[in-house]
């Protein structure tokens, strides 16, 4: 087993006003070299965006594109003709594919907090396509819950153009013990803490703090009360 960790308050970051975000990869006026990508995990962005602020059309092409709000909502327009708002509570899943424009502007007066998350795909080229859902329903406290995967995984997750794997742990009233098995042998692990505490493998993590883990079976877990965890699993390759 390889571990690396993260801590939060080494990821990068910018403050632009409307936008204050911290980068797990380089992005955008961030560069650091040891931190391109981790596998097929390109982007890990933790964006803070203020009311009626946002992205205007910009292009994407080639991309698995994940967006988790956690509070508030991102409303998103496209080259296709979506037009939706996705809501804390919900997934949303934008395959660039051979190439699309996008919007995402907060709607609300409240800032809107979100994970932005990039795959690599494993087929290029293919037609854009776009898709949300509500995941909370689907939560089992103490429990792993996929929400996003390769096409056919799961009749509830979304899916997208690569055998990678998203999956949401919200914690109890009280500390458990758990352990995360890879769904494809060989592949990584990268967990982020969300909110909370959690000790993995015997290395304590607190809020936003990250792991990134291969070379493993599986993973053990200690989480404190009321932690929410986001496993993101992807090929090294």
């Amino acid at each position: 087993m390889k571990i690396n960790i993260l801590k939060s308050e080494n990821r990068g970051k910018a403050d632009l006003g409307w936008l204050k975000t911290r980068y797990s990869f380089s992005f955008s006026n961030y560069f650091n070299p040891s931190r391109m990508h981790f596998g097929m995990l390109r982007v890990l962005n933790d964006d803070h965006i203020a009311g009626g602020m946002g992205f205007g059309m910009h292009p994407h092409d080639n991309m698995e594109i994940i967006t988790i709000p956690t509070a508030g909502g991102l409303r998103h327009r496209d080259s296709m003709g979506n037009s939706a708002t996705v809501h804390a509570g919900e997934v949303q899943v934008m395959s660039a594919g051979k190439g699309i424009y996008h919007s995402e502007v907060n709607p609300y007066h409240e800032p809107v907090e979100l994970f932005q998350i990039w795959i690599f795909p494993d087929k290029d080229n293919v037609e854009p396509r776009y898709d949300q859902k509500a995941y909370t329903e689907m939560l089992h406290p103490g429990e792993w819950t996929l929400i996003v995967g390769p096409q056919g995984a799961s009749d509830e997750a979304l899916w997208i153009h690569q055998n990678a794997y998203l999956s949401l742990l919200k914690g109890t009233d009280t500390a458990l013990t758990t352990e995360y098995r890879p769904f494809t042998e060989g592949q990584g692990l990268y967990l982020m803490v969300i909110e909370g505490s959690a000790t993995v493998e015997g290395m304590p993590l607190s809020r936003r703090d990250s792991i990134e883990v291969t070379e493993f079976e599986k993973l053990q877990l200690e989480i404190a009360p009321n932690t929410q965890l986001l496993a993101i699993e992807v090929p090294m390759r």
